[in-house]
């Protein structure tokens, strides 16, 4: 059950990506800087967050944090990326492509990291299927470009 969950969750957050990128898209025109709109999209999250924290009483292991690798503290710059990129990406290409490339990216990346063993993935080595897997993903992009 607790596996039907996450699978649910995950495709609630999936779905909501494209809502993001148009949300910020429209901050964006409206405040005509896609930098400043992204920086408000992570600030009204940070909001979020501590509010959330607020409520529900979370805790947190500071000596862990302080023993994590130097590389964990990224994972805010690959968002700020992410977030920036959908908002210039997305007036552009249109949501469908934008988030087909940003699908098709995510795929291959976790196929090499499972592959090589990247920051802590377990072990699923490429495989033909895989690899044929990615290839209808672009396919996928390349017709919800072309039609």
């Amino acid at each position: 059950m607790d596996k039907i969950f996450w699978i649910v969750m995950a495709v609630i957050a999936g779905a909501f990506l494209p809502m993001q990128g148009s949300m910020n898209s429209r901050l964006a025109k409206a405040g005509e800087n896609p930098v400043y709109a992204s920086m408000i999209s992570f600030t009204i999250g940070v909001l979020a967050l501590v509010t959330y924290i607020l409520l529900t009483s979370q805790n947190v292991s500071w000596k862990g944090l302080k023993d994590a690798p130097s590389y964990s503290w990224l994972g805010g710059v690959l968002g700020a990326f992410y977030v920036t990129v959908i908002i210039f990406a997305f007036p552009k290409i249109g949501p469908g492509l934008t988030f087909g490339l940003v699908v098709a990216g995510q795929l291959i990346t976790s196929m090499v990291m499972e592959h090589f063993q990247i920051i802590g993935t377990p072990h699923q080595p490429i495989s033909l299927g895989r690899i044929v897997g990615i290839l209808l993903i672009i396919a996928g992009v390349v017709a919800v470009k072309k039609f």
